[in-house]
């Protein structure tokens, strides 16, 4: 077994993937990690990326979703296949350096109770209408669910495997996030902070990300998730 294994989506991120997987042979050096692609769905050359650059990489490995059902369901088909003891996730866009996972890695393995830290990290450096919907977001969420919650959507997220095998009916689309933030609340986690650059996507556009249209109807979701999610806080 790995002692670690990262997850990584890829939706149409073939432009990515060289760079990231190259910065990842420079940071993981001889640890024990392994790096879970999940072509998630892609209609780019993705798939044929991974087949042709996946053998130089002893780290690395893939997983295929061949009709995208959203981004946490490709989280999630990572994870299932994934050996490490401990698990996480990231994203493929280079916004957030491979070395913030070390970082994370790091962090927990320090930790006298490792099964019981949950490590995220804390997004500096974004444009300030991003912050602002980050702290809207955010101060909704802590009232709603009754649970502090803070920057919920940064990366990278990483925990013991055990905290994974208690999850019941994890969402499919960007409310993933959400969920293993609250679980981790709900459960006795210690969440562990660290502030992370989050810089500007290297290549391509977001596939979510395009305007005040679709950032509604993240809120949309999201508020639509969270009364789920409320319904199971205790009365």
């Amino acid at each position: 077994m790995k002692k670690l294994s990262i997850i990584v989506p890829c939706y149409n991120e073939s432009k990515s993937i060289p760079f990231l997987l190259d910065r990842f042979a420079d940071v993981i050096d001889q640890r024990n990690i392994e790096v879970v692609l999940v072509d998630n769905g892609s209609f780019d050359e993705t798939r044929a990326v991974l087949e042709a650059l996946l053998p130089r990489y002893h780290f690395a490995k893939t997983a295929r979703v061949e009709k995208n059902q959203g981004y946490g369901f490709g989280i999630l088909s990572g994870l299932r296949v994934a050996t490490g003891d401990f698990l996480g996730w990231t994203h493929a866009d280079l916004q957030t350096d491979p070395s913030d996972v070390i970082r994370s890695y790091d962090i927990i393995t320090k930790s006298p109770c490792a099964e019981k830290i949950y490590v995220k990290g804390a997004r500096v450096g974004r444009p300030l209408f991003d912050q602002f919907f980050t702290i809207g977001m955010s101060a909704f969420e802590t009232m709603y669910l009754q649970t502090p919650l803070w920057d919920i959507n940064a990366q990278p997220n990483v925990f013991h495997r055990c905290f994974f095998e208690q999850w019941i009916n994890p969402p499919h689309d960007f409310s993933l996030d959400l969920y293993a933030c609250f679980m981790a609340k709900k459960l006795g986690l210690k969440l562990v902070r660290f502030k992370v650059t989050f810089g500007p996507r290297q290549f391509g556009s977001s596939s979510w990300n395009s305007g005040l249209k679709a950032r509604w109807k993240l809120i949309n979701r999201t508020v639509s998730y969270s009364s789920s999610l409320r319904k199971s806080l205790p009365s």
